[in-house]
């Protein structure tokens, strides 16, 4: 294809640490980007909120900077595809202006009203028995005990803001916020209203409400957008004013698209089934395509419908990966009170690489667990914290920065311990590999974390697991909402996507730290045994 006939997508990829722009074309290849940090909100009680306002502020800043830019053409652009942080929730009125801050996905005040649904005497690993069987049955899993889900949110409103409640006129994904923002219509995809528990996902090709699964949190289905939409339905165009501000055409189409999990997934050119990618920013993730629904309560595990029609994907999310180098780095390196921290802060990222390579394998068993605000997979404990373990007065402050870097491996590879298990018995039947091999031999590495080479290495080392670099790794989510809108348009093929995922560079594990990791993983799940009473009586 001839430069002149390329034709570009405006991708939004809407973080919780801020949204970022990007032109981006129909093959995938990123031509300008932009990115604005919005604050976030944590409040005593486990609230963390940020402002709507904010983000749609910033959304159009960013947009009308890649736009203006003139790298390409205006008519060129021919649609707008968002990905937005998944399990966030914000209430709305008939105009569509939003009546409190959105709740996001670190909010725990919902875990009240989830403990309140499961009471019974019989239960399993926390739930209602007769309830998750319902549960389950139509979803392949259910509201997590943490409260974190929009449903929790609601739940939240519901009990604790009532006149929020009843002045809800629909209650919005922050993926479907922005859809609405940019069309005026109110609508939900299949993939970004899963996490409410309530639609049924039994045909692929027919999910909808659950009367019985409304019946069960007692929520008023009106209040949930009216129409369920493919991921690569188009919306409708942009608004008239919307598009006269950001500098694009009328007619530009505005395509559904999908939470970022889900434009992760894509994006990574990770698609096949049982292909794997991990996904590092502030918090990580792995998921992976499957051909079935299938449910792990006691881990958290269940299929969920992917970005791409009729297909299946399972996988979580964990709370804090490079979050945690955040903190070391706002918190206590260079805090916000401390009158000596510089006006501009040193890309202390680069610096964290550098030293964590003069540090061998192991920190000198050193153990860091990242639990700073409690996990969700492979366990569902938001009372357990983080910590450092066998610290020792010989040690300086590298050995704690390489054991950050590791303990994120350790928790990853904790999560991909119960993955691998989960899809193990249909890849020995499907592709034949034996008992003891890799169910997922390489991995896909994307976002924030994936630009550190080092980290890279130390994944391959610990997961003992071949992990390939995405180029461009924070441009994932970007590419993945492209891909979707070009799908959608007709510039592409969902089995032409790998082939326009460029891999930067694989690593492989070492071979001569493969003992000492071993060693400490097995500690890292002790410390979880031992301290989880622990955690629970202080953090209660």
């Amino acid at each position: 294809m001839s430069d002149s006939e390329l034709k570009y997508i405006l991708a939004i990829d809407h973080g919780t640490g801020g949204p970022k722009s990007a032109i981006v074309s129909t093959q995938g290849e990123v031509i300008d980007w932009a990115f604005q940090e919005t604050p976030v909100h944590a409040l005593k009680g486990g609230a963390v909120e940020q402002d709507p306002e904010d983000w749609w502020n910033a959304i159009k800043n960013t947009a009308k900077k890649v736009i203006e830019s003139g790298k390409v053409k205006v008519e060129d652009i021919v649609g707008v595809c968002n990905t937005s942080q998944w399990s966030g929730t914000v209430p709305l009125d008939k105009d569509g202006n939003h009546l409190m801050n959105a709740i996001i996905w670190m909010d725990t005040r919902g875990a009240k009203y989830i403990e309140k649904l499961n009471k019974g005497l019989l239960k399993v690993a926390g739930y209602n028995v007769r309830k998750i069987i319902s549960f389950i049955k139509r979803t392949a899993g259910g509201p997590a005990q943490h409260g974190k889900d929009p449903i929790g949110h609601i739940l939240t409103i519901k009990s604790e803001l009532p006149d929020i409640y009843d002045r809800a006129y629909k209650f919005l994904e922050p993926q479907d916020y922005v859809n609405m923002k940019l069309t005026g219509i109110f609508a939900a995809s299949t993939a970004s209203i899963h996490l409410h528990w309530v639609t049924d996902t039994r045909d692929l090709n027919n999910i909808h409400y659950s009367r019985k699964l409304l019946k069960l949190f007692k929520v008023d289905q009106n209040k949930l957008p009216p129409d369920l939409k493919s991921t690569t339905d188009i919306l409708g165009p942009i608004k008239k004013d919307v598009a006269d501000e950001l500098g694009l055409d009328k007619n530009t189409k505005v395509v559904m698209g999908a939470p970022d999990i889900h434009t992760a997934t894509i994006g990574s050119g990770a698609i096949g089934d049982y292909e794997g990618h991990i996904y590092v920013g502030t918090s990580d993730w792995i998921f992976t395509h499957i051909p079935y629904k299938k449910t792990d309560i006691i881990h958290n595990l269940g299929s969920i419908p992917s970005a791409i029609p009729g297909r299946y994907m399972v996988g979580n999310e964990q709370q804090l990966a490079g979050g945690s180098l955040s903190y070391l780095r706002d918190n206590i390196l260079y805090h916000k009170d401390d009158l000596l921290r510089e006006e501009a802060l040193p890309d202390v990222y680069k610096i964290f690489d550098r030293i964590v390579e003069t540090v061998p394998a192991g920190s000198n068993n050193l153990i860091f667990t990242p639990w700073l605000i409690g996990e969700r997979s492979p366990v569902d404990d938001a009372t357990i914290r983080g910590g450092l373990y066998n610290l020792s007065y010989e040690m300086s402050r590298e050995h704690i920065i390489r054991a950050i870097f590791e303990g994120v491996t350790y928790n990853v590879k904790w999560l991909l311990s119960v993955i691998e298990n989960f899809i193990r018995k249909w890849v020995i039947n499907e592709r034949g590999i034996s008992k003891n091999s890799p169910v997922i031999p390489e991995l896909n590495i994307i976002g924030g974390g994936a630009q550190s080479e080092i980290w890279c290495q130390i994944f391959a080392d610990v997961l003992d697991r071949k992990i390939k670099q995405v180029h461009d790794p924070i441009q994932t989510n970007a590419r993945g909402a492209a891909y979707i809108a070009s799908v959608s348009l007709g510039y592409l093929k969902w089995d032409e996507i790998e082939k326009c995922c460029e891999i930067s560079k694989i690593f492989t594990p070492n071979p001569e730290n493969r003992k000492v990791y071993d060693k400490l993983f097995k500690e890292y799940l002790n410390i979880y045994k031992i301290m989880g009473k622990t955690y629970n009586r202080l953090n209660k």
